[in-house]
């Protein structure tokens, strides 16, 4: 187990040394210019060069990339082109945003999307069973923007039970301590908070959470139902034992090692979708805090914003093939 991790963690710096480059060359593809948008369209060409030569645009692109991933090795996510300030000062609260989000969506998609596989599966060619892939194939196709848009227009406008838009309401006086304001509102013992803070975070939560449902859903339904035909399933019928048990504790146990897979995937690109969701929703988050640098054209933001996302996709990812083994014993490392 442990040669397996070393091994895996060398592989992943090849990964992330790709993943600054492919960065890099995305964004530097973005057209527009950083100093034309800081000073406005009236600037001067001799200021609009001067500006360039401070931020050091007017280098070759692998000068600057390699003077980029020196600060990143360094640790050192470089400063905002926008608010002049370090980006590791500015980027945790929007990533903790983004986590808590990405954190009550997942607990969603995989309460609602295992359970409803494991009931279309064992209620095979049933009612059940075709409404809930009917829901599951809506779920995949249904657009985030629409749908986010459909449950504030319902839930906020018309019936008035949900906020619409932020993280908190403008006259609470939640003081962050981890950014994370479920715990921040618990550690404080602010029970009222905490039921604000988590208002705020159904709506967009249920939006973000609806594809990784309904594909867990899917896979769930797949998998259970090749496990439900093993001759152990029979067997523990044949003795007599209930259905739920045989169903919870015998067959969703062996059918979870692609379920597992799919939630360490969407997990991951739980993330990189939250960046509309946020923006519908107006979020704090990491995702609007990457919108809102593309606008200004504010390379090391985007740069940053994009690398720390993709950092933890790759680390997901790494614990899912972690927990391969835990699992299931019959899995062997090399």
């Amino acid at each position: 187990m442990l040669s397996y991790s070393i091994k895996r963690v060398l592989m992943l710096i090849p990964v992330l040394l790709g993943m600054t480059l492919i960065v890099f060359a995305i964004i530097h593809a973005i057209p527009g210019n950083p100093a034309l948008t800081i000073l406005g369209t009236k600037a001067t060409p001799e200021a609009i060069q001067n500006l360039n030569r401070s931020l050091g645009l007017d280098q070759p692109w692998y000068i600057q990339y390699f003077t980029y991933l020196k600060h990143i090795l360094s640790g050192d996510l470089g400063t905002s082109i926008q608010t002049n300030t370090p980006i590791a000062n500015q980027i945790w609260p929007h990533l903790a945003a983004t986590i808590e989000l990405s954190f009550v969506a997942m607990i969603i998609a995989v309460v609602v999307g295992i359970n409803a596989g494991i009931i279309s599966a064992w209620k095979k060619n049933s009612v059940l069973d075709y409404t809930a892939m009917i829901v599951a194939l809506i779920g995949v196709s249904m657009p985030i923007f629409w749908l986010g848009l459909l449950e504030q227009w319902a839930f906020s406008v018309k019936l008035n039970w949900l906020p619409s838009i932020g993280r908190m309401d403008i006259i609470s006086n939640v003081q962050p301590i981890t950014n994370l304001y479920l715990i921040d509102t618990l550690l404080e013992g602010q029970l009222d908070q905490f039921w604000m803070v988590l208002r705020h975070l159904i709506l967009p939560s249920i939006a973000l959470a609806t594809i990784p449902t309904a594909i867990i859903a899917r896979m769930t339904r797949s998998s259970m139902l090749e496990v439900l035909k093993s001759d152990y399933i029979r067997t523990a019928k044949a003795k007599g034992q209930r259905m739920f048990w045989i169903v919870y504790k015998y067959a969703l146990k062996n059918a979870f090692i692609p379920i597992l897979t799919v939630i360490g995937l969407q997990t991951g690109l739980l993330l990189g979708g939250a960046i509309l969701t946020e923006t519908i929703f107006g979020w704090p988050g990491i995702g609007l805090y990457i919108y809102n640098a593309i606008q200004y054209r504010d390379y090391p933001v985007i740069q940053s914003g994009i690398l720390v996302i993709a950092f933890i996709f790759v680390m997901v990812n790494f614990i899912v093939d972690l927990l391969y083994g835990l699992i299931d014993p019959r899995i062997k490392y090399r």
